[in-house]
């Protein structure tokens, strides 16, 4: 198991730019493919962004965030991060992160869980 606290959040305009961070305490960070999911008010958690363990040389994005949202990781740090640009309202959630063995959008893969960390985008 690893335990996993988010950071970052905040409150930002629409346009603006946010880079969330979750720090992983545990054994074997490296080996544990990382991902980003978000929930919004009266919505189902959906998937955001995954990146492979060890080299994080293959990631996975849902299409609304590809080419504004870059997730990526740094072993000896024992951070993945999530930089997210052009942000919209509708990219207003809690966002969590989770560790799993496999790279997959499947939120129910992923084994382990932080807290979230609430972004709110204005118009």
């Amino acid at each position: 198991q690893v335990q996993l606290v988010e950071s970052g959040g905040g409150l930002v305009q629409a346009g603006d730019s946010l880079r969330l961070s979750c720090a992983a305490s545990g054994r074997s960070f490296s080996s544990y493919v990382m991902g980003w999911f978000r929930q919004a008010p009266g919505k189902e958690r959906e998937f955001v962004a995954a990146i492979n363990s060890w080299s994080g040389s293959s990631t996975r994005y849902t299409d609304s965030v590809k080419g504004r949202f870059t997730i990526s990781r740094d072993n000896a740090k024992n951070t993945v991060y999530l930089q997210m640009n052009s942000l919209r309202p509708e990219d207003t959630a809690v966002y969590y992160c989770a560790a799993g063995p496999i790279l997959t959008m499947t939120g129910s893969i992923f084994g382990s869980w932080g807290q979230g960390t609430q972004v709110t985008v204005s118009s």
